[in-house]
C-alpha cells in the first residue's frame, strides 16, 4: 500500500474517531505485541482496548463484562473491532442487552461450537451493521461456516483468501488493508450521537 493511501486511511479514521469510539476486542491470549490489534493500538493511542484478568479461559461472560466496562468509559457510540473469540463475545453481548455500539468489525471469528458457545452466539441478524473478515484456511472456522455466520448476522463478508487465522503468526502485523476495511466500513455508518 502506498504512503499516500495510508495517510488517506489515517485521515478517514481520525474523522471516524470524532463520531465514534473505536474499541479493540482481543481474542484468547490478548493479541500479542506483534498482532494487528496491538499494532493498531500503538498507531492510534486514543482507541480503547478491552482488558481483563484472564485471557486464557474462553469465558464469554467475562469477555462481555470486560467489553461493558470499556464501553462505560466511552463518550460516543462504539465500533467494536473483535478478533476470534473477541468477535464472538461482541456478537453475544449485542444479542443479550442494549449497549452503545454502532457497528462491528469481526475478524476471523472462531466457530462457536469450538468453545461450546452455540447457545450464546446469536444466529440471527445483529442489531447494528457489521463486517466479517474471513480466511479460507482459518483453523478455527472453515470458510463456508464464515459465510454462514456472515449471512446469519447480516454482515458484509470480506474474503482474504488463504490468510490462516489473520493474526501475527499468519503475518498480520500492522495490516494496513485491515485499516482500509475499517475506514470504509465506518465511513458508511450513520453519524454517532454526541
Amino acid at each position: 500500500m502506498q504512503e499516500s493511501q495510508i495517510r488517506f486511511i489515517e485521515q478517514q479514521l481520525a474523522e471516524a474517531a470524532k463520531r465514534f469510539e473505536l474499541v479493540l476486542v482481543p481474542g484468547l491470549k490478548d493479541s500479542g505485541t506483534e498482532h494487528w490489534q496491538s499494532c493498531w493500538q500503538r498507531q492510534f493511542p486514543a482507541w480503547h482496548r478491552v482488558t481483563q484478568r484472564n485471557w486464557s479461559v474462553p469465558d464469554i461472560d467475562g469477555w462481555g463484562d470486560a467489553i461493558k466496562r470499556t464501553l462505560a468509559t466511552c463518550q460516543r457510540p462504539a465500533i467494536l473491532i473483535g478478533h476470534s473469540l473477541g468477535a464472538l463475545a461482541s456478537c453475544a453481548l449485542l444479542a443479550s442487552e442494549p449497549v452503545a455500539v454502532a457497528g462491528l468489525m469481526l475478524v476471523a471469528p472462531a466457530e462457536p461450537a469450538k468453545f461450546e458457545l452455540d447457545d450464546r452466539v446469536p444466529d440471527t441478524r445483529l442489531p447494528v451493521p457489521s463486517v466479517v473478515v474471513a480466511s479460507h484456511d482459518d483453523p478455527l472456522m472453515r470458510f463456508d461456516r464464515a459465510e454462514y455466520w456472515a449471512n446469519a448476522w447480516g454482515s458484509r463478508l470480506i474474503d482474504l483468501g488463504d490468510a490462516q487465522h489473520i493474526n501475527a503468526e499468519a503475518g498480520f502485523g500492522p495490516w494496513p488493508y485491515g485499516l482500509s476495511i475499517l475506514a470504509e466500513f465506518v465511513s458508511a455508518l450513520p453519524a454517532g450521537r454526541d
